[in-house]
């Protein structure tokens, strides 16, 4: 860009977990310097199917004293925790690892100012820290510059304390939008804008009944190992973890693989209804492919899917399409 201001039309819109901080980790110092960095150049959002607490524990600062004296705000501004506006986007787009479904300007406005009408939106783990972790101090740096061209956002499926854990306590304010619990739970500029009950979706009964089933089924589970927890209640979903959630990282890596199941458009694509005003919209994540919990979003129209191995991956990605140039 010519000066370098933040493109306000641009919005990189993130997931939490496996995107911007490991898989249920706080987001190390590295990806959130990363994130305040993109800031300066794009709007940027998460977005998480988590509640804003636990994305909050994810994404809230990890800077040590400072983050215990700071109030319990999160570093990213996001739209379901709050945006992310961490990501920068140069005049022209580089070519995108994954599907592209229509062709992104990446431009930012005349005089090198942010280009507001392009959003980076981030997954989490994977994506902007590596699963289950917190963001690097690189990573966070890389998004303060980032929002400087383009608008940023994170969207996770966690909710809002564990995706702080992640990317720290102040996650929606330094990322423009944050959506945790995949955008039941939004943030744009660390203000609430939305949110999505369960429980008043169904009803208290149907709700009891649901639960009493699933823990009927489980106990009669035969299964190697069960450690509790095996329900967590969110704000817009229902974790179900037949092993227990109180099982340790290594039996939780051993149980990798199991089912979610949403309402029908409660995905991640759920956040893209606060995004109405970006004329385009990059989403970055790791598990983009079918079954993942990256795909709806991923192949959604509204998007520009880009697929993304590791947040050094993303920083890399981000630089060539957002700043390089």
């Amino acid at each position: 860009m010519a000066t370098g201001r933040r493109n306000a039309g641009v919005l990189a819109l993130f997931d939490v977990d496996g995107t911007l901080t490991a898989p249920r980790k706080a987001v190390t110092p590295e990806m959130l310097q990363f994130m305040k960095e993109l800031r300066e150049h794009v709007t940027v959002g998460v977005v998480g199917g988590s509640d804003l607490v636990k994305i909050s524990e994810q994404l809230g600062k990890s800077d040590g004293d400072e983050q215990k004296s700071a109030p319990a705000k999160l570093p990213f501004p996001s739209l379901h925790a709050s945006g992310l506006g961490l990501c920068s986007y140069p005049a022209a787009a580089a070519p995108v690892r994954g599907r592209r479904r229509r062709s992104g300007t990446a431009a930012m406005a005349a005089g090198g100012r942010r280009n507001a009408g392009v959003l980076a939106l981030f997954d989490v783990d994977g994506t902007l820290t590596a699963p289950r972790k917190v963001v690097t101090p690189e990573m966070f740096q890389f998004m303060k510059e980032l929002r400087q061209h383009v608008t940023v956002g994170v969207v996770g499926g966690s909710d809002l304390v564990k995706i702080s854990e992640q990317l720290g306590k102040s996650v929606i304010i330094d990322y423009d939008y944050c959506f945790s619990e995949n955008g039941l739970v939004a943030h744009k500029n660390g203000e609430l804008i939305g949110t999505q009950s369960l429980k008043s979706f169904l009803g208290d009964d149907k709700l009891k009944e649901f639960i009493n089933f699933t823990l009927h089924y489980i106990a009669d589970l035969d299964i190697p190992i069960k450690r509790g927890t095996f329900i967590e209640f969110r704000s817009g979903m229902l974790n179900v973890s037949p092993i227990g959630r109180n099982c340790s990282q290594e039996e939780r890596d051993e149980f990798e693989k199991y089912d979610k199941v949403f309402p029908q458009g409660w995905d991640k694509t759920y956040c893209l209804r606060y995004l109405e005003e970006f004329q385009e919209i990059h989403f970055f994540g790791d598990k983009t492919y079918k079954g993942g919990n990256d795909y709806e979003i991923f192949e959604s129209d509204r998007t520009i899917g880009h697929t993304v191995t590791s947040p050094e991956d993303t920083a890399e990605q981000c630089r060539s399409l957002f700043i390089s140039k």
